[in-house]
């Protein structure tokens, strides 16, 4: 699931760098581009999505992932 989701994400930079670059000044899209993949790339976006899913991953193995809709609050 994670490499789907990066997947579709690197699809989505490039496009948006491919966007950027045809508009901006070469060093204006240097820095774009430098801040794009800062906020998107593994140091950012990307690494918080590994460690949400690594996250409900483990909670799934010790059982704790399913919603216990008897409690107030635990259904929609």
């Amino acid at each position: 699931m994670l490499q789907s989701i990066l997947d579709s994400l690197n699809t989505h930079k490039r496009e948006l760098l491919l966007m950027a670059e045809a508009m901006l000044l070469p060093q204006q899209f240097a820095a774009y581009r430098k801040l794009l993949l800062n906020r998107l790339g593994r140091q950012g976006f990307e690494g918080d999505l590994e460690r949400i899913i690594a996250e409900h991953e483990k909670q799934q193995r010790n059982g704790q992932g399913q919603a216990d809709i008897s409690k107030k609050g635990g259904a929609l």
